[in-house]
């Protein structure tokens, strides 16, 4: 039997499920079109195959990734943004934007400190 969390409010919801360093990265590399798992990787610089494959379950798991596996040889999967992937990917623009005019302020604060 599957426990609901209890969540204080939407925001807390939503942080819930791109919790931790990779998840919103992995949203970004996967945003544009399907991605098969080693060029996943290859986009994401650090993380191991053992974090990629477990975040990558997670966000299945919630709802947010799709994984289509092909009946091939030799075997083929995809990774892409459910519908809901693409809504949080988009909600997650403006903090994005946000994170860019604060990284743009520290970086012109380090330059008139040197």
């Amino acid at each position: 039997m599957n426990k609901q969390p209890s969540y204080e409010c939407g925001l807390d919801a939503a942080v819930d499920v791109i919790d931790g360093k990779w998840k919103v990265l992995i949203l970004w590399a996967l945003h544009e079109r399907p991605r098969r798992f080693g060029e996943t990787r290859r986009l994401l610089p650090g993380i191991s195959e053992k974090v990629l494959a477990q975040q990558l379950r997670e966000l299945e798991a919630d709802g947010i990734v799709h994984r289509e596996v092909f009946d091939v040889v030799p075997p083929k999967v995809e990774y892409s943004l459910t519908g809901d992937g693409h809504d949080l990917h988009r909600a997650l623009a403006p903090l994005g934007a946000w994170g860019s005019r604060r990284l743009a302020r520290l970086r012109a604060a380090a330059g008139s400190a040197a």
